[in-house]
């Protein structure tokens, strides 16, 4: 073995073979009689980070050397998915690397499966973050982002009797690879206490945050590496770690627990994602973690500013933050708090700053999911930035006076402060006053946030608001996920659309070639296979692989409305027993994702699911003309499989709920056709594929509105069609719960009691109609392929290159073709 390990950094066969061997015996401490696939699998990521790591530092050097405006990007989820299979197509050598270990007698695909997913992200916002991370480091644009190492994630999903039942997600039981510890970048996270206020010299009030309690955040970082160039920026989490891990002389008094009483306290604050705020401890809880991850954020960037700056009014020049929903809006207070009290600068001069250096993207337009603190709680853990905010919401209610005196309602609906018998604090309202950029995430979200759940702020500050459409990164969601498209691709056009997804119009041109149209039809019947299988493995049930795939892959939420399509899974058994020629064709109804574990009624949903399944799966009149199928803990790695092997795409929120969505895009992007409503970014992709290529139903967002202002009443549709009439009697009499006859009430009386709220049975009758539309044209294999194929060809406007690309020019002031100027030609030079 050579000393000096010059081929710890090439990419040749033998150099591949040798580091694999030399990570085996010298980092693992094993060989190849002994070691386990996982010790393989151990070997083969340190192999790959080695590569990564050289590119890592002359890349971080490169940054510093010149200067570079540096973004960094806040949020609470990064859903990374398996991180080896994209390291290694990015790096540009899978082919090699599959070949050396073949000669070593090991297979890639196969250790590919050892790795563990971190549990890091929860559904759209997480992935999202993740797409831009792999998207940013392709353009070379320099960005760090930051977010919390959970150690439990969010929970591993398990379906119990029907039901979703909850269990650590214990992802690091056996460690990671990837993660680098830095323990020499420890920052003391603070909080409770009390302020104390002086005068300075100048007779100006100074304030001191005292008496506090300590928590000290440990970085871990994540490399993620661009496509084929010479960038690898940046992930870095934060875990939790106490001052005092043991308090020995209580040890050894005996008192064990109470030893160790400060380091669970502590630690506690990066065990799981989103702990349930049902109660003022779960409340406390996560305010914790949303001020621990943006503290030791900010500490950080500014450490990293200070090396090179002295002044603060270059901050915003060199430094842009983006705030990935509201969890990290206590950036603006904390960022407050630092230039004031720390730095020593004037309100002033601060607020600018501020101000110029946050953008703000919004993903929701539900009032429950715009987060608001009560007002205690954070006069309990931070009181200093309760004052900082109370300032802020002075100088803002001014500002509205001023151009609105007398109105006294929109000073109520603006204040930072929402009044009532409990005053919370609105974080939304914070970091929109605080930044510069509001985005949203779609054409249609932003217009509504502008023209109603924000309109106010709009008044006032209409050149802060702009849309920025999501998008996916296609290196993981095209060439990845679905290698035997992307191979049909490459042959046919080239490989120019993994840097530039437009590249795919040329599609268009083979559309009516039958050659290929029987290729594409052979890669979707053998994605569908893998699927089957997958299907077969988890919950062993056995669909049939000429049925149309009907996949409904999604966060569990009463908006997102699987219950609609669960109603249409009823109908479809009602109709197959009565009159089995009324149906069309086959389905398999595939459903996967996660409930909130305080979220009953998403719960009771999934239990629906899974009992309307028990009933069909198995009736021998229905055969294989439909199978439900509910595929537990809904993963990155799962997504890879079920989105290649889809023919529809279940996108079918209420209108005007979704923010943008990012799962229509990838199904899309794979040769699904979409079913959804006029909500979303789903109103984008009719555009770009077509009207004749999509299948649109259902109220628009404004006759959503209108209904609702018109006191719909659900009851009219339940009893003049007697299918619905039939399927919501079924679920309320115990027709699918006989054991526990009242168990779906709670679902009937969401109808009735509570009004139909999202709008199901409103939309229903156009849904089973779209759906009778799309079952007749999926039996038309040409006509069918000939859409699949124009989907994939118009979904160039979906990348995250082109997302990121707007953000860095018109959000953070970098431009996405030269972001680094003299070092251009270093960071995205073809490797």
């Amino acid at each position: 073995m050579e000393k000096n390990h010059d081929w710890a950094d090439q990419t040749s066969v033998e150099a591949l073979k040798k580091s694999f061997e030399f990570h085996l015996k010298y980092s693992l401490a094993d060989d190849h009689l002994s070691a386990t696939k996982r010790d393989l699998y151990n070997s083969l990521a340190l192999s790959v980070r080695d590569r990564l790591i050289k590119k890592w530092l002359q890349c971080q050097h490169s940054y510093y050397e010149n200067d570079a405006k540096r973004v960094y990007y806040l949020s609470m989820e990064f859903l990374v998915g398996r991180l080896l299979n994209n390291s290694l197509i990015n790096l540009g050598f899978y082919d090699e690397f599959c070949q050396a270990l073949k000669e070593l007698g090991y297979d890639m695909g196969e250790l590919e499966e050892m790795e563990i997913e971190a549990g890091l992200g929860n559904g759209g916002l997480g992935r999202l973050a993740s797409c831009f991370m792999e998207s940013l480091a392709t353009l070379g644009v320099p960005v760090w982002g930051y977010g919390i190492r959970y150690e439990f994630g969010i929970f591993f999903q398990k379906i119990i009797n029907g039901f979703q039942v909850e269990t650590a997600d214990n992802w690091l039981r056996s460690g990671s690879p990837w993660e680098i510890p830095r323990p020499r970048f420890l920052y003391p996270v603070h909080f409770e206490g009390r302020v104390e206020t002086s005068l300075n010299q100048k007779g100006e009030p100074e304030y001191k945050w005292v008496d506090t309690s300590r928590v000290v955040a440990m970085p871990f970082d994540i490399p993620v590496p661009g496509y084929k160039n010479q960038t690898v920026n940046n992930l870095r989490l934060w875990g939790a770690r106490s001052d005092l891990e043991l308090d020995l002389k209580l040890f050894n008094k005996g008192d064990y627990f109470e030893a160790m009483r400060d380091k669970h306290n502590t630690e506690i604050i990066s065990k799981v994602l989103y702990p349930s705020d049902a109660n003022r401890n779960g409340k406390k809880l996560r305010l914790k973690q949303e001020y621990f991850f943006v503290s030791a954020s900010l500490q950080d960037i500014i450490r990293r500013f200070k090396k090179a700056h002295s002044d603060f009014s270059l901050f915003p020049e060199k430094v842009a933050i983006q705030m990935n929903d509201t969890h990290p809006a206590l950036a603006v207070a904390d960022l407050m708090r630092i230039l004031i009290d720390e730095e020593r600068l004037s309100w002033g001069q601060a607020w600018d700053i501020t101000v110029k250096t946050f953008g703000f993207t919004n993903h929701t337009i539900l009032p429950e999911a715009l987060e608001k603190w009560p007002l205690d709680l954070m006069e309990e853990l931070l009181p200093r930035h309760l004052q900082i905010i109370f300032k802020i919401n002075d100088h803002l209610l001014k500002e509205v006076r001023e151009k609105f005196p007398d109105d006294i309602e929109r000073i109520r609906r603006m204040s930072l402060v929402e009044e009532g018998f409990s005053k919370s604090l609105r974080m939304a309202h914070l970091a929109i006053v605080g930044s510069h950029s509001l985005n949203g995430v779609a054409e249609i979200h932003s217009d509504i946030l502008k023209k109603d759940v924000f309109k106010d702020f709009y008044d006032i500050y209409p050149e802060r608001f702009n849309n920025k459409t999501n998008g996916i990164t296609q290196r993981r969601w095209l060439k990845a996920c679905n290698p035997g498209l992307s191979i049909l691709i490459n042959k046919t056009i080239g490989d120019g659309w993994v840097k530039d997804l437009t590249e795919l119009q040329s599609l268009k041109q083979k559309k009516d070639d039958p050659g290929f149209r029987n290729k594409w039809r052979l890669v979707k019947r053998e994605n569908k296979q893998k699927l089957a299988k997958l299907i077969q493995d988890r919950v062993g049930i056995t669909v049939n692989q000429e049925s149309i795939f009907d996949v409904h892959i999604k966060r569990f939420h009463e908006y997102k409305r699987q219950l609609l399509n669960i109603l249409h899974c009823i109908i479809l058994r009602n109709r197959l027993i009565k009159n089995p020629e009324s149906v069309t064709g086959s389905y398999t109804k595939i459903f996967a994702g996660k409930a909130a574990p305080g979220y009953a009624m998403a719960k009771l949903i999934i239990k629906l699911a899974n009992a309307i399944g028990e009933k069909v799966n198995y009736d021998p009149e229905i055969g294989d003309r439909l199978k439900i199928v509910f595929i537990p803990n809904y993963s990155v790695s799962v997504a890879e499989v079920i989105i290649p092997g889809s023919d529809l795409s279940e996108q079918i929120s209420t209108a005007g709920m979704e923010a943008s969505g990012t799962g229509n895009m990838k199904l899309a992007l794979n040769g699904a056709l979409t079913i959804g409503t006029l909500d979303g970014a789903n109103v984008e992709i009719l555009r770009e594929v077509g009207e004749e290529n999509i299948f649109i139903f259902g109220l628009t967002a404004e006759e959503v509105k209108k209904k609702k202002q018109e006191n719909f009443d659900p009851r009219d549709i339940y009893l003049n069609n007697k299918e619905i009439k039939e399927a919501v009697d079924q679920i309320g009499n115990g027709f699918f719960s006989s054991e526990s006859p009242e168990l779906f009430q709670p679902i009937t009386d969401y109808f009735f009691i509570q009004n139909d709220p999202y709008m199901v049975l409103a939309d229903l009758e156009s849904y089973i109609q779209s759906h009778e539309k799309a079952a007749k044209e999926f039996q038309d294999a040409d006509s069918w392929t000939e859409k699949s194929i124009l989907n994939t060809a118009n979904m160039g406007f979906f990348s995250s290159d082109r997302s990121v690309a707007e953000y860095s020019k018109d959000v953070w002031g970098i431009d996405p073709a030269n972001p680094l100027s003299s070092t251009t030609r270093l960071v995205n030079q073809e490797s």
